[in-house]
């Protein structure tokens, strides 16, 4: 069975809308200037993204205002349209429709019409935007928030009542629009420049999307014809002056960065990769030092790995978690056939191309070590074994042996084993967790990928094949929370916690074992060498026959350099290894699982009127920032080790 690189995810630009409503003193005053400087801006994202035939999706919460003005720009673009919504659908059209009465709020949140006109055609505004999008809806607080909107309503002044919603709404539109951010290569924000302390207002959307390493266009709503890029927070506090010759082109680069690699040959590499079945048994002699040192039952079993192809993962490994998407309440199917097609296979591939580079890395030094240990030793083995005119076939042994070193070195460089091996377990492992993130409406932000690598293709590869599935179209529900929690993310915790916890336990066995093993070849090497002067001692002392010295030098010196050069190579292969400082890794990695897994439990103990998606998708983070640090630290070992000789 062979299967080639699965296709890079199709490049997609996605793009985010934060501003002000149509109440807003500037936005009302310049709302024609406004429009007109939005429309120049996305005809400038188009222009740039069509160079490279990427489509565009637009995130907006469907706001009255700057939002509406994106959806239905959007819309007329034939782009495709997502809206994280803070609220459910029905309790958004209330809120947003501000009706100034219980009896029309009511009638809004029941799908009925309002009495009043002008907040009917506020509802039918954000009906209509939303007919047009895939909506991910936060609606998992929706009957408190209903309580407490009612409340206001019915007592408009009651300050207390006021505040109760206005603190848990902005909370939650201030959560949509992180979810709108994680989603988004580029955030352009409508904004008057006046404050950034309201939550979940067009300033605090704008920091927090600079703070994520989102870059910002800023259409001045005061002056929409001087907008700008921002890149940084620090920019909000001193945006600079406004370059109006270079910021188009400034803008064409700013889209290029996000729909292509920063190295134009690292897809050709990808592209260039072979999916193999198995393992091959000549590489795996990493994995059989693992197994001789570490306390296997079975050191000399068959090491040779079967890797799970591609078109079986969803009956195999990845069975349980589609199933679980699947039934998740209120969920999206068609969502986690995605999930299956698109990143469950695409890991898989990825997974077994890295394991079998592993194995031909890893392996290839791993003999580079014991061949250069054979070397030297067989090279030396004549001396007791035969003549001096039978010294060339032992010379022969040593020439084929430290060739194929030079050729395993050859192979090694030629075909970039450490560095493909790096770059497909970055993919493998980035696409490990993604699937529970994606179900729960949240994925790495742009600035919070890691960063400063040869290479950025792997980055690169799992953003867009994460870009490519986006938000599911589910409406978040208590029993949602509970079943992702519960079914998805707790689960995939325990596990890769129990694995790196086994890990660490079996790394710190074959470093021990190793350590003690060359400490013993070299303390042969010591009585050897001692054993021999013993001899000679007794010789020259007239205890021992005269010949016996001579007799066994050959021997001796042949010990006296056997046991240290096999000590030198253990010694070589446990440096190499790192076998400690993997184990100390894992451990840390299994420490922080477990918290994650602790905090989930505590979670999962709670009522369903206090399961909020907030702490569900910082769970579904702290987890992932777990795995992208490990990957981080491992890399971080390992990066500088390339294959070569062993001297």
């Amino acid at each position: 069975m062979n299967f080639a690189a699965p296709p890079a995810p199709a490049a997609r630009l996605a793009l985010g809308v934060t501003g002000h409503r149509t109440a807003n003193a500037a936005f009302k005053a310049n709302h024609d200037r406004i429009a007109a400087a939005l429309e120049q801006v996305l005809d400038a994202i188009a222009a740039a993204a069509d160079s490279v035939g990427a489509p565009i999706r637009l995130h907006c919460l469907l706001a009255d205002g700057a939002d509406q003005m994106a959806a239905r720009s959007a819309v007329s673009r034939n782009w495709e349209l997502v809206a994280p919504l803070p609220f459910g659908l029905a309790l958004n059209v209330a809120i947003n429709a501000a009706p100034d009465s219980v009896a029309d709020a009511e009638a809004l949140l029941g799908g009925r019409a309002a009495s009043d006109a002008g907040t009917q055609a506020r509802a039918t505004a954000i009906r209509e935007c939303a007919a047009a999008a895939r909506l991910f809806e936060l609606a998992d607080r929706d009957p408190l928030l209903t309580r407490l909107y009612l409340e206001k309503l019915r007592s408009p002044a009651d300050l207390f009542a006021a505040q109760a919603f206005a603190a848990r709404g902005s909370a939650r539109v201030a959560l949509a629009g992180r979810v709108m951010i994680e989603q988004s290569d580029i955030i352009i924000g409508l904004w008057d420049g006046r404050s950034r302390a309201f939550v979940g207002g067009t300033g605090h959307t704008i920091s927090e999307a600079l703070e994520h390493g989102a870059p910002v266009i800023w259409i001045n709503a005061n002056a929409p014809e001087d907008w700008q890029i921002l890149r940084a927070p620090e920019a909000l506090v001193a945006p600079g002056k406004v370059d109006r010759a270079n910021r188009k082109a400034e803008l064409a680069k700013l889209v290029s960065a996000a729909l292509t690699p920063e190295e134009a040959s690292g897809e050709a590499g990808l592209e260039n990769e072979v999916w193999r079945p198995r393992s091959n048994r000549w590489w795996a002699g990493y994995r059989r030092v693992e197994a001789l040192f570490s306390g296997d039952r079975h050191p000399f079993r068959s090491l040779v790995q079967t890797y799970e192809a591609p078109d079986a993962i969803s009956s195999g490994t990845g069975a349980a978690l589609l199933a679980a998407a699947r039934t998740l309440p209120g969920g999206d199917p068609a969502f986690a056939d995605r999930i299956d097609g698109d990143v469950l296979r695409r890991f898989a591939w990825a997974d077994g191309v890295s394991s079998w580079l592993s194995d031909a890395y890893r392996g290839g030094m791993t003999a580079n070590f014991v061949l250069s240990a054979l070397a030297v030793v067989g090279g030396i083995a004549y001396q007791p074994l035969a003549g001096s005119e039978q010294k060339w076939m032992f010379a022969s042994l040593e020439f084929v042996l430290l060739a194929t070193i030079l050729l395993i070195t050859w192979l090694g460089g030629k075909w970039r084993w450490h560095g493909r091996w790096f770059e497909t377990r970055r993919v493998a492992e980035y696409l490990r967790h993604a699937p529970i993130l994606l179900l729960l409406g949240s994925t790495r932000a742009p600035g919070r990928w890691p960063q400063g690598g040869d290479v950025t293709w792997p980055e690169y590869h799992a953003r867009q094949a994460l870009r490519a599935i986006g938000l599911p179209r589910v409406a978040i529900t208590p029993a949602y929370l509970r079943h992702g929690l519960a079914g998805l993310l707790d689960p995939h915790v325990v596990a890769q916690r129990d694995y790196h916890e086994a890990k660490a336990k079996r790394l710190n066995a074959v470093h021990h074992n190793l350590d003690g093993f060359s400490t013993r070849l070299f303390q042969l090497a010591v009585l050897s060498v001692a054993a021999y002067l013993l001899l000679k001692a007794g010789a020259v002392l007239h205890l021992l026959p005269h010949d016996w010295p001579h007799a066994t030098s050959y021997v001796f010196t042949f010990l006296g350099v056997a046991f240290p050069t096999f000590g030198a190579a253990i010694a070589g292969i446990r440096y190499f290894g790192d076998f400690e400082r993997f184990a100390a890794i894992s451990e840390v990695t299994a420490a922080k699982l477990d918290g994650v897994h602790s905090r989930i439990a505590l979670l999962l103990e709670a009522p369903d009127d206090r399961l909020d998606y907030a702490r569900v998708s910082e769970l579904a983070h702290a987890a992932d920032d777990v795995v992208v640090t490990e990957i981080e630290n491992w890399q971080a070992v390992f990066g500088g080790k390339h294959i070569a000789v062993p001297v």
